[in-house]
């Protein structure tokens, strides 16, 4: 069973991921238990777009990469153990520390950090999320 101390190191090691964004984007969120990114894209919802982050839970520590959904392609070839720690389109719940698939998930939001600086994909984004809006 996984304790506190437990979800502490996950979360910590997690953060370590998304830390080197930080100074690119902007850090919407840092306490002990949620580290949250945002682009400084600004969407038609006048909200910034969410990059990605790490929320300690009571069962699991799950690490958030908005990249992944907006291009699932980035997916393709990643590991079956990985996909087994998935939840929804976006989402990565950890209860131990898995230097493994953490080094996986590093390489994934390096890839969708790339994405998410490219101005013709951000565009597309903005048009399907008015396109999605106005229905």
């Amino acid at each position: 069973m996984a304790t506190d101390n437990t979800f502490e190191e996950v979360f910590t090691e997690l953060r370590k991921i998304l830390l080197p964004y930080a100074k690119r984007m902007e850090v919407s969120q840092d306490s002990e238990t949620v580290y949250m990114l945002n682009t400084h894209h600004v969407m038609p919802n006048k909200q910034p777009l969410y990059f990605g982050g790490v929320r300690r839970g009571r069962a699991y520590v799950s690490f958030h990469l908005m990249p992944v959904y907006a291009a699932p392609e980035l997916l393709k070839g990643m590991s079956g153990e990985l996909r087994k720690r998935m939840q929804g389109k976006s989402c990565f719940n950890f209860k131990t520390v898995d230097k493994g698939l953490f080094r996986e998930l590093k390489g994934l939001t390096k890839a969708g950090a790339a994405r998410f600086s490219d101005e013709k994909f951000i565009e597309r984004l903005r048009e399907w999320q008015s396109a999605a809006r106005s229905k």
